[in-house]
């Protein structure tokens, strides 16, 4: 088992750190945040992620947490930068927290052979980025080289938040890039109970039927950096067009949900991924889009299907608003009930949030905006700087309401007591911007029923009240 420290408590590095000290590892999770590592120590968990609690219950003394470099980076033999990478003023990713950890990490390596792994999603480029400011931090901390005890390595991570932990253990493949084939070999070696599917699995995430040995993928720095801009960016591609043809079949009367079951069916194209909606959002895809295409133009090479992606993407928040317009009439003074802040469900991470950019249109145009979600609720009231109204309950959410917006899918919503909910309704207008519910049922109810690239179901009549 290695010794690894993990710099950066995120959604990626502490979920990282978990399934490690699982699998027998012995993980040090490192975070400038002093706030949130004591919180850490003492159980308090920053962000929602299923499972993690349970996870870290069974990792116990295998896992500790620190805010000193020196309490986590001498021991290990594999470093995982795991810190964040936010846009920068011309849309490339501020790599300012990677020189701060890299510097950090090189003046406080010990005496052995050290990998230093990023993890951060980083541009092509940054694993010599990396190397350089390690090796030159060390030569500062101590006045010698290192002298063959540091190698570097890529490891991109394609964790989807609410499923991240799954993902950890139940990975479609793991790309290592790496010069030095001692740093293939230890991360090899560190990943070889996940590649070999040779761990007990959690009680809680059973592994999946016909689960086979996990591809481990070998290759150069500089592809496995662009392979986790490229998975990204071909993900929003998906998504923002199967949203293209949602509008074209609004307008010729098609389904946009049967097209995308038929073309899904096709092994070449698959399912995932087809869900017309809202739109993308997210600590990923907006980020990484954006950071594509500031990469293609320092190089000189134009992404403009990448550049359409997003043009589509965001025009989705407007095609929503022009629906409630359009059944409403006019927007100021309307109360609209939002269902769902999160960028997606079974997570509370509201970073690039539909939602979020829906409600600030809708309040744009002298709407109000009462909100509501699962999970998402206390992070909103502290992070969230549009004048919302919060509900905790169905029954507060839709009293008074002049329509309902679905904008993140949670599963509870399909639940919801939508027959005595309608009542209360000044007007029964649900826009299901998910197409998540049930548009035939809800159409039974009594109320109009508006989906995404679907027919529209029943009219609108105002309550009395």
């Amino acid at each position: 088992m290695k010794k690894v420290a993990v710099v950066g408590a995120g959604y990626v590095g502490l979920t990282t750190g978990a399934a490690l000290a699982y699998l027998g590892h012995r993980v040090v999770v490192l975070d400038v945040d002093e706030a949130r590592v004591e919180g850490l120590r003492q159980g308090v968990l920053p962000f929602f992620e299923p499972h993690l609690r349970e996870v870290l219950a069974l990792a116990q003394g295998r896992i500790r947490f620190t805010a000193r470099y020196e309490e986590a980076i001498p021991q290990a033999e594999v470093v995982f930068l795991a810190v964040g990478t936010p846009p920068g003023p011309k849309g490339g990713p501020d790599l300012s927290q990677v020189q701060a950890a890299a510097e950090a990490i090189g003046r406080h390596l010990g005496e052995g052979f050290t990998v230093v792994v990023n993890k951060s999603t980083v541009p092509v480029g940054s694993g010599n980025f990396v190397e350089a400011l390690v090796r030159r931090a060390y030569a500062q901390a101590h006045g010698g080289e290192l002298d063959g005890r540091l190698a570097v390595a890529s490891n991109p991570e394609f964790l989807r938040e609410g499923q991240a932990l799954y993902d950890s253990f139940y990975p479609d493949r793991i790309v290592v890039g790496a010069e030095d084939p001692r740093a293939v070999a230890a991360l090899r070696e560190l990943y070889e109970p996940v590649l070999e599917q040779s761990f007990p699995p959690p009680p809680f995430l059973p592994r999946p039927e016909r689960m086979g040995a996990v591809p481990f993928l070998t290759t150069d720095l500089a592809s496995a950096e662009l392979i986790k801009y490229a998975a990204n960016a071909f993900l929003a591609l998906k998504i923002s067009f199967i949203n293209e043809l949602a509008a074209l079949a609004e307008r010729v009367g098609a389904d946009i949900r049967e097209v995308a079951r038929g073309i899904g069916l096709d092994s070449r194209i698959g399912p995932r991924f087809l869900q017309a909606g809202l739109g993308w959002g997210g600590s990923c895809f907006p980020k990484d889009t954006l950071a594509l295409l500031a990469m293609g133009e320092e190089a000189g090479v134009p992404l403009p299907i990448v550049e359409a992606a997003r043009r589509v993407n965001f025009a989705q928040r407007q095609r929503v608003v022009g629906k409630l317009q359009e059944a409403l009439g006019t927007l100021r003074g309307r109360t609209i009930a939002l269902l769902g802040l999160a960028f997606k469900p079974h997570t509370d991470d509201l970073r690039e949030s539909p939602a979020l950019e829906l409600a600030a249109l809708l309040l744009e145009r002298g709407a109000f905006v009462r909100a509501h979600d699962p999970v998402a609720l206390p992070r909103a009231r502290r992070e969230v700087a549009l004048p919302l109204e919060y509900a905790e309950t169905p029954e507060a959410l839709l009293r008074g309401a002049d329509a309902a917006v679905l904008a993140t899918d949670w599963p509870e919503y399909r639940t919801w007591p939508w027959g005595s909910l309608r009542a209360l309704f000044r007007t029964p207008l649900v826009v299901d911007a998910r197409n998540h519910l049930d548009g035939e049922e809800l159409l039974r109810l009594g109320y109009r029923y508006l989906g995404v690239g679907v027919p529209q179901r029943g009219s609108l009549v105002r309550e009395v009240s």
